[in-house]
């Protein structure tokens, strides 16, 4: 054997004797450490996962209400993980545009997103329970629904046939009906208009003589002004003064029939939500329940706050629809919701046990938040 190759041999024997060493060494202190740590009453150090993720979200970025409760639950996440879970937020437009963010998290473009299910109804009829339906429920009774009614177990199945895993995660509370040029006194008067209003609302609308057209929250103030629709409706007083829709129209109708809740949906990619350790699944369910109770709150304080602004600043005129119409409104929407349970089974079991809730819940608001409200409106009024 030549010099060379004994030493070159005796150097790599060597390095791999010593990297054994070191191996034996680093597991023996382990080792070590481990039962120090149960000697002394104190459990040992653990090397924990760290994760970042991108959210899309259908909103302005830092947009009040929307946009805000989007990075309010990021924030929360990395909070309460201790930053083994990062999440950045994109807005609308910055990474995919608004209407794409169901896509998005499902193609794996972004790990999550910030969104409402009823703009993927054209992806399953079911998706609209799950966010709002016309005449449907009110912010206490879907998450009743959702919690305990077996709502959630039902949008686990529709979403896992995308790969997706979904959890409320902020509502807007009631919405008002909308911003009119001119007034609405009859059936009439919805006959040829075009307005903005998204998920099945859109099929009521249509059938009551006015076109629906439905557009991220971006695109309505230009449209009104350039004349592309007629009326819109967005959320409430507070997002609405934000947009400035008072200095186009000034007719404002409320309350809507259209969303009596309006559920915003923290979507996950099903991969990347599998991949968590059980400890941040937890922590991100407990990030959007919080989110959950938070934002609904946010939105009826200020939506109180904005509402003599639009009145008493800037002359909006507060108006209700006639009772025919809002009877007219119920009638159909309950007509389309009930077609579009016929859909597919999936979307027939939704309805069934989603309506079966409503019935529940109806008997007993009488004797509940709707009975207290009327006693009391009755009483200060």
């Amino acid at each position: 054997m030549e010099r060379r190759t004994f030493v070159s041999g005796a150097l790599a024997g060597g390095v791999i004797a010593g990297i054994a060493g070191l191996i034996a060494g680093k597991r023996n202190q382990e080792t070590q450490t481990r039962e120090s740590a149960q000697r002394n009453g104190t459990p040992p150090v653990v090397v924990q996962d760290r994760f970042e993720w991108k959210m899309v979200t259908s909103w302005p970025k830092n947009f009040p209400g929307g946009g805000t409760t989007a990075q309010y639950i990021a924030d929360l996440i990395e909070s309460m993980s201790g930053g083994r879970l990062k999440i950045k937020l994109y807005g609308a437009g910055e990474l995919v545009p608004a209407f794409e963010v169901f896509d998005a998290v499902r193609e794996g473009t972004a790990e999550c997103g910030h969104s409402a299910s009823y703009y993927w109804v054209a992806k399953h009829k079911s998706f609209p329970f799950f966010c709002s339906v016309p005449g449907g429920l009110t912010v206490a009774e879907h998450n009743a629904w959702l919690q305990y009614g077996g709502g959630q177990e039902l949008w686990d199945e529709a979403y896992g046939e995308f790969g997706l895993k979904a959890f409320a995660a902020g509502n807007t509370g009631v919405q008002m009906g909308g911003w009119f040029r001119k007034p609405i006194h009859s059936l009439q008067d919805f006959k040829g208009i075009k307005m903005r209003i998204p998920g099945l609302a859109a099929e009521v609308i249509n059938r009551m003589g006015a076109t629906a057209v439905n557009m991220p929250g971006g695109e309505i103030m230009p449209s009104l002004e350039s004349g592309v629709i007629d009326a819109a409706e967005w959320v409430g007083p507070w997002n609405d003064l934000t947009f400035g829709f008072h200095k186009v129209a000034k007719n404002y109708y409320g309350p809507g029939f259209h969303e009596g809740s309006t559920c915003n949906e923290f979507m996950m990619n099903r991969g990347a939500w599998d991949r968590l350790p059980q400890d941040l699944k937890d922590i991100v369910y407990a990030a959007c329940i919080t989110c959950n109770n938070h934002a609904p709150a946010e939105y009826f304080a200020r939506n109180a706050e904005s509402l003599p602004i639009l009145v008493n600043k800037h002359g909006v005129e507060i108006r209700s629809y006639p009772q025919d119409i809002i009877t007219q409104m119920y009638k159909i929407s309950r007509d389309v919701l009930e077609e579009t349970a016929q859909e597919d089974s999936l979307t027939n079991r939704v309805y069934s046990n989603w309506s079966k809730f409503q019935q529940l819940s109806m008997d007993y608001q009488p004797l509940s938040n709707y009975g207290f409200i009327k006693d009391r409106s009755k009483a200060y009024n």
